[in-house]
């Protein structure tokens, strides 16, 4: 106790000492804080008495300034007075003498002094307080610039630091995995030591009975030589008949073929074909766009090179025909080769009667044995003897008839050939003079007019006549393409298509002005879609008037363009009347006028102007722009008008559609606004919408004489736009630096530059190859993506913006810079600020060309496609291209290709945007939506709901959705919805809507629907105020889900702004959207559901999104498919893979379930008739069906299948079924084109164009029916068993591609169930469901009940949709779904709904595999995700009933979600080891597939 006793007094000592100090310290802060107060009031103090002082010096000095005046007017008045009172010398002597001593008395009194020499005195303070100011306010913005630095530097240790951390642990996992498994290597090199032992024994063993038993066979061994010696003489005779017997099926084989010579001499042409197809590809790099017409002038080789072609044609068509001559010498020859092997069968027989005579005298054991032998070959003789004598009978009878006629055939066809070919190459020989005299007028070309006159009329001429000679080969190519399906035939006829279709687009940039005479027209060819100019026109164009013409003088009056339908109604036109720039147009009622009379035509300079037309719905806008030579100004004027009709839409008929400029041919009547004279002077088409287009991209000219009438020149730097050199790219074409160490060298620190502006997600922005090497820089998502492999021992290395520190896609010009520093670093840095840097290997760049803005699709599409991110085109504009700081002039690079110069401003905003029913975009502006109020836009969709605006004020709510197909408006509680209810079709539907204080309006498609405006006080609103609204969706709680589609060309009236289509660029909130693009315009892209008699199993969700036409057949699309790149390599902002994994382009995969299968709905009308499909498919398969179709009761059937590998047509005729079977095996895993006929009497099966199999049928009185619907990869449970082989019923496992029926594409299916795109690269185990959508549902042997536990794993592609979902038919459900990488689990227990969430540390979306788990108890349930874990207890239903209901996986029917679980949208990525009350989960024997989902088979990371 004593002790304790002393340590408390210890201890409360130390206590009192400390607080003894506490004080001390308190009190010297306490002084401290007194000084300081002290110093703060004295320099307060100091600081007012230099103001006070200040003050009085300034004081002082307008005293001394007043003073100063008052003297100088003493003085003034001084010599005034004097002149005046003409005072005498000496009394101004003495009134001077006065004044100047009452001066020096002034300036020696002493308060001056003083109060000058305090001034001075406190001058000197100030400015030394001012300069330590100043040296301190410096010091602090050093010290201010240096903390970024610093934090900046501190941030990239960190992540250093951590990335140090990071591999010192996986240094560690490895180094413990090393040791487990070198304990496992010394325990196994135990067990093999003692096992090795055993082994030595048992081999000593074994050793001992082998030489017994070598003692034992010594006897036997000399018999069995004997009697080898008998077999093989026996064997010999046998081999010898065989060897005739194989010799004589290869001669019957070639007899069958008789033939092949000729389809040998075809492949060689088609290999002629695409070598000529690539000069022609080489060729048109010589097209340059740079606005000069010289430059222009270079695309006269590709006509050339065409020229050529049809004339390597011709000859190798005259060659075909002497081959076809030739066949029938060789059929001749076949008869005597027949006579030789019957004679060589007739020895053999000889030769096997001797013989078996032999052995008649034998009685030995083994000789019998050899008999048998010898029987048996004899009657395999026999049977060959007789299948020689049917053959030569048939070959016999089969002669005169089938060989001769097929020999007519093949002569008719090259006879048609010659004769085409010979028709093209009359009209392009005067193509090859023109050539000839274009070459060598611009080698002489010296700036003379003649030449410049000389080089233009030849290029009008052969333009001209390319124009007119296009459709003919486009013709002659389509028919050839159809006699000759053979693959390498058909690739260089689409080849040539193609580089035709990149030679219009070439011409459609060429920047040059026509001069228009009043009698000269052009027929301008639009490429773009007239379904895009129904809601939203706009068109640029510069203009020339040539005003010293006596025709102008006379009739100034003139037409200008007209752009609209034959018949004159719905169209715009421009004009010149009365003086005046009028803009008119049409849609469909009385004509809108818009006269710019600010600024008459007759004030309009002698240079080019350039006009802008616009229209909104009905709402128009004309702009006029005239530069300045002289300087920078510019003026602009701008006139609007509206329809005041009902109309808001041009409907333009895509075959009716015309585009006139500078007048119209003498057949074509105007509408009476624009029947005017035609126009004198130059124009130039600019853009049309958001394309590019020119006068050289014509269908038709009319009285153009480039010789008497020369374009003229455009100064392309006199308008604000263009002021700038840069380049405009649209996606197709690219530019090519070859040997760009010209410029500089690859050194220490190797860089290149490059600005770029830009609205689009993805596109390719720098490209060089060197065999397998490579380096790429493309744009993904909007953010770089760099890869580049110098042939590294590691593989490729990838630099990507993973931090999305640099955003490229804002539409505004961003500098790129990479810099190789000692060839091991490479740095990307954008707008001179540090992105990321990676180290690799030490190898230098081994380049020496380099693409900018894509590439050829031959490149593009080779091996190095599986390293690019996508293979699209870079849209936007591009300046600066530098290499190691030296500039490049893209334009005049020789192997640029499809670029123009400039960077339409048009081009670069974003109309349009994407949602994926997650997404929304919201601003903020001055609108009131309540009071007066006119807005639209467009919409496309395939589902039936979705909110597509969202504004409100207050409690009052405005908003526009979709709601079971049809348009609903809510305005504040009034609901207006549309008439019609299948606005979901995928098409482009227009929606108008007005508030107006009297009434509701809302316009769908010109189809008006209203109701009255209730009576509501609105007066204390403020009209003025900022308010937000949202398209696509919104992130407060409504009733309707997010949009999926598309919304373009929107508009509404704001307070502050004119009518003008909103550019979704600048909206301030933009949430998982697309602002270019738009995946439903691709139908060939998605896998469609359609409502039918199966709608509840066939309905997909959201996903299923792509292009559902009526008319389910349509024509095959041409040229080049960059929006199906581009939506297949989407991907979610979140996540580490993209949401499509590559595959190949329009081929699905089948298989995984025995009914996998597509359904068409639509067969033609002439199918009984005449059926022909082709189909192209790879597998390896030994079985399954590939098309199927029949009549109800299945008496009429038609069907493709595989057995044993080997592919099999099969159909009725009538009561006979006809089955042509193939000789070879097609399961290799290539890919293999198919035809199959089905004619009035004969039966065809084609493969690869080259094996043609026929079989005749008699013809029937009967007629071959058949109806829908269509199967295509599988049928439908309990289908085609009647017919076929039961292991061929089920669905076959492969790709299919390239499908046409009668000649047409089938694009879309009405029913899909488990086929998704037939996907490249390695697979592993997993299932599937690919962003078409689709789901599973469960057999009935597995349901969610009360209680239960599942557990799976994922690895998903997107960061959003359902995972798994039950329900019942009293309402309950259990739901658990992903959201922005979000797990939630949601259920309804009958009571109320309740949830529990989980949210991983890393990301959910990282492409890696991820366990989750969720157990159930009655009113419990726990969610696990890896480590993560979380619950929920919701309340207790006592008359909870335990359902057994159908389970989804992946996603659900939009029927049966409720309205309030927000995410609809399917799952997307990969599901394994799906595992219900520790019971594991076969989706192949699952209830029900649909949609695109692949059963065991996914994609690898």
């Amino acid at each position: 106790m004593s002790k304790k006793k002393n340590h408390a007094e210890l201890w409360t000592i130390q206590v009192d000492d400390a607080a003894d100090e506490m004080n001390d310290l308190l009190r010297e802060a306490a002084t401290l804080d007194e000084q300081g107060n002290e110093a703060s009031s004295k320099g307060l103090l100091l600081q007012k008495e230099t103001m006070e002082t200040n003050n009085r010096a300034t004081q002082l000095v307008q005293q001394l300034s007043n003073m100063r005046d008052n003297i100088q007017e003493i003085s003034s008045k001084m010599k005034y007075y004097a002149i005046q009172q003409e005072l005498s010398p000496d009394e101004i002597a003495q009134k001077l003498s006065v004044a100047e001593e009452m001066l020096k008395e002034i300036k020696h009194r002493k308060p001056f002094t003083n109060q000058r020499q305090l001034a001075d005195e406190e001058e000197n303070a100030a400015k030394e307080l001012l300069q330590q100011v100043e040296e301190f306010h410096e010091r602090y913005n050093d010290t201010r610039y240096l903390v970024s630095d610093v934090l900046e530097q501190l941030s990239e240790q960190d992540v250093k630091l951590s990335d140090l951390e990071e591999a010192l642990d996986q240094a560690l996992d490895y180094v413990i995995q090393t040791e487990d498994i070198n304990k496992e290597n010394r325990a196994n090199l135990q067990r093999r030591e003692k096992q090795h032992e055993k082994i030595k024994e048992q081999i000593d063993e074994v050793n001992s009975i082998l030489l017994s038993a070598t003692t034992a066979l010594a006897g036997p061994q000399k018999v069995n030589s004997e009697l080898s010696e008998v077999i093989k003489n026996v064997s010999g005779f046998y081999a010898e008949i065989d060897g005739a017997k194989k010799e004589l099926q290869e001669k019957l084989a070639n007899l069958s073929l008789f033939d092949d010579d000729l389809v040998e001499k075809a492949m060689h042409h088609a290999h002629n074909l695409r070598r000529l197809a690539d000069e022609l590809d080489w060729n048109l790099y010589g097209v340059d766009t740079n606005g000069l017409v010289q430059r222009a002038i270079n695309a006269s080789n590709v006509y050339e090179n065409i020229a050529s072609y049809i004339e390597e044609a011709n000859k190798a068509a005259l060659l075909a025909l002497n081959t076809t001559n030739r066949v029938n010498d060789a059929a001749v020859g076949i008869d005597t080769q027949i006579i030789y092997h019957k004679g060589k069968s007739e020895e053999l027989l000889n030769r096997a009667t001797e013989l078996q005579r032999t052995a008649d005298y034998s009685n030995d054991l083994t000789i019998a044995d050899t008999s048998r032998h010898v029987n048996g070959t004899l009657a395999r003789m026999n049977a060959l003897r007789s299948q020689l004598m049917r053959a030569i009978t048939k070959m016999q009878s089969a002669e005169p008839v089938e060989a001769r006629e097929r020999l007519e055939q093949a002569k008719l066809k090259t006879a048609e050939a010659v004769s085409a070919t010979m028709t093209v190459t009359q009209a392009t020989t005067p193509m090859d003079e023109n050539v000839r005299l274009w070459s060598q007028n611009l080698q002489e070309f010296q700036h003379k007019s003649a030449a410049y006159d000389s080089a233009v009329h030849s290029a009008g001429d052969a333009v001209k006549k390319l124009t007119e000679v296009f459709p003919q080969l486009l013709d002659k190519l389509r028919r050839v393409e159809q006699k000759a399906p053979a693959n390498n035939i058909s690739s260089s006829i689409q080849r040539i298509r193609e580089l035709i279709a990149q030679t219009r687009s070439v011409a459609s940039k060429v920047q040059v002005s026509m001069m228009f005479g009043g009698q000269s027209a052009v027929e301008v060819n639009p490429k773009i879609n007239v379904e895009e100019l129904k809601s939203f026109t706009s068109m640029s164009l510069y203009i020339k008037l040539q005003k010293d013409n006596p025709q102008l003088a006379a009739s100034p009056d003139r037409f200008i363009l007209y752009l609209g339908n034959k018949n004159a109604k719905n169209y715009i036109g421009l004009a010149i009347k009365n003086d005046n720039l009028v803009y008119i147009y049409n849609l469909g009622g009385q004509d809108v006028e818009i006269p710019l009379d600010a600024k008459p035509v007759s004030t309009w300079p002698s240079y080019f102007s350039i006009i802008k037309i616009e229209r909104i719905g009905r709402h128009g806008k004309m702009f006029l722009t005239v530069p300045s030579l002289s300087s920078t100004a510019e003026e602009k004027f701008i006139k609007k008008g509206e329809v005041l009709g009902p109309g808001s839409l041009l409907n333009l008929e895509p075959e009716n559609t015309v585009f006139y400029v500078g007048g119209v041919p003498p057949d074509f009547k105007l509408p009476p606004s624009l029947n005017l004279p035609g126009f004198i002077g130059c124009l130039e088409l600019a853009t049309l919408n958001d394309d590019v287009i020119s006068l050289y991209n014509f269908k038709h000219v009319y009285n153009i004489d480039t010789t008497t009438s020369p374009p003229c020149a455009r100064n392309k730097l006199a308008f604000t736009q263009s002021r700038a050199v840069s380049y405009f790219f649209d996606g197709s074409g690219y530019a090519l630096a070859r040997n760009i160490e010209r410029r500089g060298r690859f050194s220490q620190v190797t860089r290149f530059d490059i600005e770029v502006r830009t609205p689009t997600d993805n596109g390719l922005i720098l490209l060089m190859i060197n065999g397998s090497m490579f380096f790429s820089l493309e744009m993904h998502n909007g953010f770089l993506y760099l890869r580049y492999d110098f042939g590294f021992s590691t593989g490729p290395v990838l630099l990507e913006d993973s931090m999305k520190k640099a955003q490229i896609n804002d539409a505004k010009f961003h500098e790129i810079s990479i810099i190789y520093h000692n060839s091991k670093k490479m740095i990307l840095v954008v707008d001179r600020r540090h992105i990321k840097s990676v180290d690799n290997e030490r190898t230098a760049m081994p380049f020496t060309d380099i693409y900018i803005g894509g590439a050829p699709a031959e490149i593009l599409h080779s091996s190095i496609s599986s390293h690019l991110a996508g293979s699209i085109g870079f849209k936007g504009c591009m300046k600066g291209f530098q290499f190691q700081k030296k500039d490049f002039n893209l334009l005049e690079e020789p192997g640029t290709l499809g670029i123009s110069y400039g960077c339409p401003e048009d081009s670069l905003m974003s109309r349009k945007a994407y949602f994926n029913g997650e997404s929304f975009i919201a601003s903020s502006q001055k609108v009131s939506l309540f009071t007066e109020f006119e807005g639209g836009f467009n919409f496309r969709t395939l589902q039936p709901n979705g909110l597509l605006f969202y504004y409100s004020e207050g409690s009052d709510v405005l908003s526009i959705s979709m709601d079971r197909g049809a348009v609903v408006l809510n305005a504040s509680g009034t609901k207006i919805q549309s008439s019609d209810r299948n606005y979901d079709d995928g098409k482009t539907h227009f929606i108008i809507t007005s508030v107006t204080p009297e009434r509701y309006e809302l316009t769908v498609d010109d189809k008006k629907q209203s109701k009255k405006n209730p009576a509501k006080d609105r007066a204390g609103e403020s009209l003025d105020s900022i308010k937000k609204f949202y398209f696509g969706g919104s992130p407060l709680r409504t009733q309707q889900a997010n949009f999926t589609g598309c919304i373009s060309n929107a508009y509404f009236t704001r307070l502050d702004r004119e009518v003008e289509v909103e550019d979704f660029q600048q909206y301030s909130e933009k949430v998982q959207t697309s602002l270019y693009g738009c995946p439903v315009e691709s139908p060939p892209v998605a896998l469609l559901h359609k409502k039918g008699k199966n709608s509840s199993k066939a309905k997909g969700n959201r996903n299923k999104k792509v292009g559902r036409d009526k008319d389910k057949i349509s024509q095959p699309s041409t040229g080049l498919k960059n929006l199906y790149q581009e939506v297949n390599m989407q991907r979610d902002p979140q996540c580490h893979l993209p949401m499509n994994p590559k595959a190949t382009e329009h081929a699905y995969q089948f298989g995984g379930t025995a009914n996998s299968r597509q359904e068409f709905d639509h067969i033609p009308k002439d199918f009984s008739e005449r059926a022909q499909f082709s189909i192209s498919l790879k597998t390896h398969s030994s079985h399954g069906m590939i098309f199927y179709v029949s009549d109800q009761k299945e008496t009429n059937f038609m069907a493709l299948f595989v057995a044993h590998g080997r592919l099999i047509f099969m159909f009725n005729a009538g009561h006979q079924k006809i089955r042509i079977k193939s000789q070879e095996k097609y399961n290799d895993g290539l890919w293999h084109n198919v035809i199959f006929i089905r004619g009035k009497n004969i039966g065809r099966l084609i493969i690869d164009g080259l094996r043609v199999l026929e079989e005749p049928f008699g013809s029937n009185a009967n007629t071959w029916q058949v109806t829908e619907p269509l199967y295509i990869g599988g049928v439908a449970p309990g289908k085609a068993v009647k017919n076929i082989q039961i292991n061929s019923v089920y669905s076959f496992s492969g790709c299919l591609s390239n499908l046409q029926l009668n000649g047409r594409s089938i694009t879309s299916a009405s029913q899909t169930f488990s086929v998704t795109p037939c996907f490249e690269g390695p697979s592993e185990a997993g299932t599937y469901f690919s962003s078409e959508g689709g789901y599973v549902v469960l057999d009935e042997s597995f349901s969610l009940g009360l209680k239960f536990e599942v557990v799976f794993e994922i690895r998903p592609r997107s960061s959003s949709g359902i995972l798994l979902h039950g329900h019942s038919v009293n309402g309950e459900y259990l739901n658990m779904h992903m959201r922005n990488g979000q797990v939630t689990v949601k259920l309804n227990n009958g009571i109320r709904d309740f949830s529990t969430s989980v949210t991983l540390k890393q990301s959910l979306c990282d492409g890696r595999w991820h366990r989750i788990a969720v157990i159930r108890d009655a009113n419990v349930v726990q969610l696990d995700v890896d480590s993560e874990v979380n619950h929920v207890v919701g309340p207790l239903n006592p008359k909870a009933i335990d359902h057994r209901e159908p389970v989804f996986i992946g996603g659900v029917p939009e029927s049966l979600l409720t309205s309030s679980l927000t995410t609809r949208n399917s799952f997307i990525g990969c599901i394994r080891n799906f595992m219900i009350d520790e019971k594991p989960v076969s989706f192949s024997k699952a209830a029900l597939v649909s949609g695109a989902v692949s059963i065991n088979t996914c994609p690898a990371a």
